[in-house]
């Protein structure tokens, strides 16, 4: 039987709400990093009892150098992002135990805010004016 080749792809598309404040760092060799994660939800009506219901997934996200440093300044608990990136795993090891786990991450190559920037002090009655920096877009849904 022929070798079978399967294409490369790994590729994560995720829309949610940051679950705590944007963690901005930097590596040693002064790299920014931030960390943050969202929860993703989706509503399906139960089968059995015909009531809706909700099932949240937690996500965790890494955002590297520029994008990184926008997202720690700007992004807090409750944000509403679309994150698009690749899964990521990696080892940590166990603070009380010491036992070796696998992390999974999503590694964001893009990061796109869905709401305006508050209008908190500006003068007159149109649109906010977006986050310096910040992507953002009108969502239709």
């Amino acid at each position: 039987m022929a070798e079978l080749r399967l294409p490369e792809q790994n590729t994560v598309l995720l829309t949610g709400r940051l679950t705590r404040d944007a963690d901005l760092k930097y590596t040693a060799s002064g790299t920014a990093m931030c960390r943050f994660s969202i929860a993703v939800n989706r509503r399906y009506k139960d089968p059995k009892s015909g009531e809706w219901k909700d099932d949240t997934t937690f996500v965790d996200v890494s955002v590297w150098r520029e994008a990184a440093e926008r997202c720690g300044k700007i992004l807090k608990k409750g944000s509403p992002v679309h994150v698009e990136g690749r899964l990521r795993s990696y080892q940590v090891e166990g603070k009380e135990d010491g036992v070796k786990r696998t992390k999974l991450e999503v590694e964001a190559r893009r990061v796109q805010i869905l709401e305006k920037a508050s209008s908190a002090g500006s003068s007159g009655g149109g649109e906010p004016e977006p986050a310096a920096g910040a992507e953002i877009e009108e969502v239709p849904f």
